[in-house]
């Protein structure tokens, strides 16, 4: 019997036993047989009750009435055709197929019943992804997930979190739904994200430092462009957040956001994910912020896949907009108005091309992952928020998920940032490298 109805009914035979000592004994064998029972059951609070001896049928009728609830009931199948009704409380050791049951309570179709294609359809539409993805990120969360003592199936808390992350909803919003606790909503979700966002993080979003993933990004990079030795693209994007006190946060587009910054390939994968900055904070500042700036300047990431260009050595290299500062790790356009020679802006042109994939990536996140278009969390929770989202995007993108429609954010602006006195040395190498390989693709395609 569950201990906190053993609790209850012990107290109401010392209270029954107070009021009316002639059935002392009564109470006492009815006490012994309920805890025989061995069953589990819910209970509604007792009503006020009298001090008076009148007291002590309505207490014995009650504590009938308990016991009763508590004797054995035979199990529900889970192949029942009908849902079952969710429970506010499930059980500490859920039987296996407890899972199911939740699942169907939380989609209110026989998702089990149909045939894999469908329930996938049907379980993209529900959580943002297929069975067998979620799946995935059940089995890796899972040891991690029985380790913090939550009262509530793996499966089901990543369901859960799944379902508001993909439909954007809040947690009241999402607690009223499925009648739940929205504190409890509240806590799995960060749970939850931690865990994606700390764990699987660095499974998922990877540098590609190997020589194989190198020449792949790189020789898929110069299909679409025709530039050489280009390895990913860069781009931030403001996340809205609900309206905060501190003006830092009130991005260039008149709304209060967080800074995301990814560096995605050439299959829309990011393989770096930067949240450190209040929406005020542009592009360059982000990226000179980040980690990622941090191991290229330092020279602790190490391409090995250098080529000549004109005479120039080059390294493998990201592409970004005018808003990035120069590098030889990082090539941008010449300017913004094509004013420049033929060679610089056929350059311009094909970098941006390249620049698209990643604008893309995060029309791709966005656009999946929709709690990212206004993000309901707390400002603490905000970041692990989203990176969760850009590993979970990974996830889609690496078992070639069916893309949603994208989502637009407003036109880029800014402008280019200024050269700082201890990056004048990169940029001046990056100038000569970006001069190479302008001049050899217009000598290439124009020989063509």
């Amino acid at each position: 019997m569950d201990d906190s109805l053993m609790m209850m009914l012990s107290n109401l035979l010392h209270l029954h036993t107070h009021l009316d000592p002639a059935t002392s004994l009564l109470s006492s064998s009815s006490s012994s047989s309920s805890a025989g029972a061995g069953a589990t059951a819910s209970s509604s609070p007792a009503s006020p009750l009298s001090s008076s001896s009148a007291a002590a049928p309505l207490l014995f009728l009650t504590l009938a009435s308990l016991l009763s609830l508590s004797s054995p009931k035979p199990s529900s199948k889970a192949s029942s055709s009908k849902p079952s009704k969710k429970r506010k409380s499930p059980p500490l050791s859920p039987s296996p197929d407890y899972s199911i049951s939740a699942f169907r309570a939380l989609s209110t179709e026989h998702i089990w019943s149909l045939e894999p294609p469908l329930r996938d359809a049907r379980w993209r539409s529900l959580y943002g992804l297929s069975y067998p993805v979620f799946t995935t990120v059940v089995e890796k969360l899972r040891p991690f997930i029985a380790a913090s003592n939550l009262s509530l199936p793996s499966d089901y808390a990543v369901a859960m979190v799944l379902s508001r992350l993909s439909h954007g909803l809040s947690a009241k919003t999402l607690a009223a739904r499925y009648s739940l606790d929205p504190f409890l909503v509240s806590k799995i979700t960060n749970m939850v994200t931690r865990l994606l966002s700390t764990k699987l993080y660095p499974e998922f979003i990877k540098i590609p430092v190997s020589r194989r993933r190198l020449i792949e990004a790189t020789q898929a990079f110069e299909e679409l462009t025709s530039l050489p030795n280009v390895c990913g693209a860069i781009d931030g994007s403001p996340v809205k957040i609900g309206r905060v006190s501190s003006n830092a946060y009130r991005c260039r587009y008149g709304y209060d956001s967080i800074q995301l910054q990814v560096v995605a390939d050439h299959k829309k994968i990011f393989w770096d994910v930067c949240v450190k900055a209040p929406g005020s904070i542009d592009d360059a500042a982000h990226f000179r912020d980040s980690l990622l700036y941090n191991r290229l300047v330092s020279g602790d990431i190490v391409w090995d896949k250098a080529i000549n260009v004109r005479g120039q050595h080059v390294r493998p290299y990201i592409v970004g907009d005018w808003c990035y500062p120069l590098m030889p790790f990082l090539m941008t356009p010449f300017n913004t108005k094509g004013i420049g020679s033929p060679a610089q802006n056929l350059f311009d042109g094909m970098l941006m091309k390249g620049r698209s994939v990643v604008v893309e990536a995060i029309g791709l996140l966005k656009g999946r992952w929709k709690i990212l278009q206004d993000l309901n969390v707390g400002l603490n929770h905000a970041p692990q928020t989203i990176v969760a989202c850009c590993v979970l995007h990974n996830l889609c993108q690496i078992a070639r998920e069916p893309e949603p429609e994208l989502w637009r954010d407003p036109d880029e602006g800014g402008y280019s940032p200024r050269v700082l006195e201890n990056e004048k040395s990169f940029y001046y190498q990056g100038q000569s490298i970006r001069q190479g390989l302008a001049d050899d693709l217009h000598h290439r395609l124009s020989a063509r």
